[in-house]
């Protein structure tokens, strides 16, 4: 896998490992973290050529006096999609490497279902050259099931196109586990073709037989662990597990206990997607390092656990320690408690310091064709329903969690239609289909909100991104749904016939090429407004992108209607 690659002329280096030169770089006096010993050493730290030469007592041509700071490897991103972060890879880059992150493992079929290869490619000239190492896998799931309408189709041969790409590592999170195990031929040719690479899982509350089954083709890591039962079996049958610790699904403090001195090796951190608000206020791998230290994990477990065992996983070589001949990505930090950076070194290189990159990631200019938004007309008389049950599943949503329930309630009705209901937190949920003009709406209803007034709306909706809206009334809810469209992509508040906030996300509807403290003002000015209409929600817009999942329990809803995910099969809103 991904390696290094030594200079032919090697001679410089070794004269500079055994001292008889001095090293481009010596970090002097620090307290190195030797995630092999789990010890800290007291040594000097001395790089050349991008590579550490050498640990002990050292000059250099530049020497930096770190007494007293602790030098630890670069963190890993085991599993990410970068694009929840609405920001482009520059963007996203300046927010990461200053935390401490120097490499990151990304899933890119967020964009890859609205764009299919095209967006794949994009975000890899996007993220090439950035003083962070961007890696991809290739998406699974294009579209994630058949119970949506996506923007494109990846099989087999489209993924085999990307083989040749060094940056692409295996095969991303395997969404259809009905798929895998029940032998279907277009899934698993997708397994055989990266048969020899990682390949990712994504398997929620699979136990027993069908977890076996699962396994049979070579999946090697699951982030969908959410209960200790689960982790233990899981981690039995041979799966390295990420610990996720995202923006909706934070679920690091329930999972800690598995981690025991025999089983930590296979265990990482991952935040699989993290809006930008989380990422600017509390941080990203820092952040997760911090809380896991305080819910009582051994600070060089978590170091271990964010580095090593991150690179081992996906045979990223000679990365995720601090020894002679491994890449010199080095954090230094404060301390093992705080986990505050000082300063970050990427390739042996000065790339961030106080908070902020050394040298600015360049900008992008999006190409014509990023934002498609074929978005037909909404005819407001046919989402008129008639109320025709006494009895209608609802969604049940709650903050951090992408797990959503599945109620049966009495239908909320006024003069024979379907309507919501303020007083039982009832709010009328759409997505219509934004990629080929269909005019397709699922419609249903959803609690946990808690509008009084108003609609919102989002073109971020996983994982097809069409677009998701909830709100009190049709009116709003078409208004916010063709603010959106109007956006060319994004997300909006609206209330009565104002609309109260939006923000543009012009790349594929899911990101923004502007700066990172301009996207996070907008999305300030949407969370205010979300609070204005009365939702109570931390994080409105996650919570509402996840709603259209329906590979995660229990009920979603697509397009093409809702989605009794534990049966994977489309159920009638009204029950007889």
């Amino acid at each position: 896998m991904t390696d290094i690659n030594l200079p032919s002329d090697h001679g410089s280096l070794l004269r500079a490992a055994r001292g008889l030169e001095p090293a481009d770089l010596v970090l002097k006096g620090g307290l190195v973290v030797n995630v092999f010993t789990g010890e800290t050493e007291a040594a000097d730290l001395a790089v050349k050529d991008g590579l550490i030469v050498g640990l002990g007592r050292y000059d250099g041509l530049t020497v930096r006096d770190v007494s007293g700071l602790y030098l630890a490897p670069g963190l890993i991103e085991t599993h990410l999609h970068l694009e929840s972060a609405l920001v482009a890879p520059g963007e996203l880059a300046g927010i990461l490497v200053p935390r401490g992150t120097t490499a990151l493992v990304a899933d890119p079929h967020e964009i890859a279902n609205v764009l299919g290869l095209r967006g794949i490619r994009f975000l890899l000239d996007a993220s090439a050259g950035l003083p962070l190492d961007f890696f991809f896998m290739a998406p699974s799931c294009v579209p994630a099931t058949h119970l949506e309408t996506s923007g494109a189709e990846l099989e087999a041969e489209d993924l085999r196109t990307l083989l040749a790409e060094p940056r692409i590592l295996g095969l991303a999170e395997v969404m259809n586990f009905p798929g895998v195990i029940n032998g279907l031929p277009r899934v698993w040719d997708k397994l055989a073709l990266f048969a020899r690479r990682p390949i990712d899982g994504h398997s929620p509350g699979l136990n027993g037989p069908d977890l076996n089954a699962y396994l049979l083709p070579g999946i090697a890591t699951e982030h969908e662990t959410t209960t200790l039962a689960e982790g233990r079996e899981k981690l039995a049958r041979g799966l390295r597990l990420f610990i996720r610790e995202g923006s909706q699904a934070r679920n690091l403090a329930d999972l800690l206990p598995l981690v025991n001195d025999h089983n930590y090796r296979r265990l990482s951190f991952c935040t699989d997607d993290r809006h930008l608000d989380d990422l600017l206020g509390e941080g990203h791998l820092d952040h997760v390092l911090r809380k896991a230290v305080r819910h009582g994990l051994p600070a060089m477990k978590a170091v271990t656990m964010a580095t090593l065992n991150a690179a081992e996983a996906f045979g990223l070589r000679r990365r995720g320690a601090l020894a002679p001949g491994w890449r010199a990505d080095v954090v230094v930090f404060e301390s093992l408690e705080s986990f505050q950076v000082r300063e970050v070194y990427k390739d042996g290189r000065l790339a961030a310091r106080r908070g902020a990159l050394t040298v600015p990631a360049p900008r992008i200019e999006p190409p014509d064709w990023i934002s498609p938004m074929n978005v037909a007309v909404l005819d407001r008389a046919a989402l008129d329903l008639p109320a025709a049950g006494a009895r209608v599943r609802v969604i049940e949503a709650a903050d951090a969690q992408v797990v959503t329930g599945h109620s049966i309630l009495e239908t909320p009705a006024r003069n024979g239609r379907l309507v919501a209901d303020p007083d039982r937190d009832l709010a009328r949920l759409l997505v219509v289909e934004r990629h080929r003009g269909t005019a397709r709406v699922g419609q249903g209803l959803v609690r946990g909100f808690g509008f009084n007034q108003g609609a919102m709306a989002s073109s971020v909706a996983h994982d097809s991104h069409n677009i998701v809206a909830a709100g009190m009334s049709l009116d709003e809810i078409i208004l916010a749904v063709d603010t959106v469209r109007r956006l060319r992509g994004g997300l909006a508040v609206v209330a009565g016939e104002r609309v109260l906030a939006s923000l543009a996300l012009p790349l594929a509807g899911l990101m923004s090429p502007a700066p990172a403290a301009e996207v996070a003002a907008g999305l300030a000015r949407l969370e205010a407004a979300a609070v204005e209409i009365g939702c109570r929600l931390k994080a409105p817009f996650m919570c509402l992108s996840f709603l259209a999942l329906p590979v995660i329990p229990r009920l979603k809803l697509t397009d093409r209607g809702l989605v009794d995910v534990d049966k994977f099969e489309f159920v009638r809103l009204f029950v007889e």
